[in-house]
């Protein structure tokens, strides 16, 4: 029991893989994403997943004893890009289910993670509703904005970690610091070894997923294919190899443009273009390009027939090595 794990809300597996890296055990997973299952199962063949709403899990679903619950609550209702309705919109309300089962089961610590946007001043009430709910379950509840790239992972991404730890209990958590002096890992860090990648195939479908490659060989390395739009064009897309990269975002539309291109020159408000005499290096970063950045293992295969289902899944992902630091120090400090 002493280092078991329920993931919730577990997508691909980036904050599970962080806890697994620091020794914990994911006995349970769930998620209702049935796009995700097939790559969630195939990398965590150890571990019990459940592909059903968390508002039907049940007290049978988890009849054993766990030291922690982990996941990510739909984030859509807190984003900044978002109408920002918070715990008004039913996917905000999801956190309302997570608590119910930290009082079902009453870990030792819970983790909650979410976008930066969940601390916005328009939620400043609900923010403090939630937390003063879960100290009500009795915990210690402390949250804090992380930037992935201070934690060892190659790109700019804010997210907010929410974590508990019961009251019961003398030890307190104190959240990861940063090594100032480190050097930030960049985008050459992390895919300047890979091999030029494939585009998709037409319609964005994937060009088959191998398991017998050859050892020189990369899976998932394809990229989708397909126009800019006007939002897309409204900003500069391109970071240089020694840059960390941009957030790696739950949309193949809007994936970064890969570092061999020119950044792009700003014409207007809220308009950019490439460079014409350069146009053939302007194309989105691939799948596998996406999954390096967000730290994920080259053996960490991502299951799909369409790409925006690549990239959803690999976006919508806790960076493996943030996840990591964090469960580091909770095993470190806790147990």
């Amino acid at each position: 029991m002493k280092t078991t794990i329920l993931s919730l809300f577990s997508g691909a597996g980036g904050l599970d893989l962080g806890f697994k890296k620091a020794g914990f055990k994911i006995v349970l997973s769930n998620d209702n994403d049935k796009s995700i299952q097939e790559t969630y199962k195939y990398n965590f063949p150890n571990t019990k997943h459940l592909s059903k709403s968390i508002t039907k899990l049940s007290k049978r679903d988890i009849n054993f004893k766990i030291a922690g619950i982990i996941g990510g609550p739909p984030c859509q209702s807190w984003s900044e890009a978002g109408k920002q309705r918070g715990i008004n919109d039913p996917r905000g309300k999801l956190f309302f289910e997570y608590i119910r089962l930290i009082k079902l089961k009453k870990p030792i610590f819970f983790l909650a993670e979410n976008v930066s946007g969940m601390l916005h001043k328009k939620h400043y009430k609900s923010i403090n509703f939630i937390t003063k709910k879960l100290s009500e379950c009795g915990y210690k509840v402390k949250y804090q904005l992380l930037n992935a790239v201070d934690y060892d992972v190659p790109q700019t991404r804010k997210r907010v970690f929410i974590i508990g730890v019961k009251k019961n209990i003398k030890k307190s958590f104190q959240f990861p610091t940063i090594n100032l002096f480190k050097k930030k890992k960049t985008l050459k860090d992390a895919i300047y070894d890979l091999p030029k990648p494939s585009p998709s195939k037409n319609k964005n479908r994937s060009n088959g997923i191998n398991l017998k490659l050859k050892s020189n060989e990369i899976m998932n390395n394809e990229y989708m294919t397909g126009g800019f739009s006007s939002i897309y064009m409204s900003r500069n897309r391109v970071r240089s190899w020694d840059e960390p990269s941009f957030t790696i975002q739950a949309g193949g539309r809007h994936a970064p443009i890969h570092p061999l291109a020119p950044k792009m020159k700003k014409v207007g408000k809220d308009k950019t273009i490439f460079n014409k005499k350069k146009i053939k290096l302007y194309r989105r970063l691939s799948v596998r390009e996406c999954a390096r950045i967000q730290t994920f293992p080259d053996n960490f295969i991502f299951f799909y027939e369409k790409l925006p289902n690549a990239y959803k899944m690999i976006g919508n992902a806790v960076p493996v090595n943030l996840a990591y630091a964090i469960a580091k120090e909770i095993k470190k400090q806790i147990f």
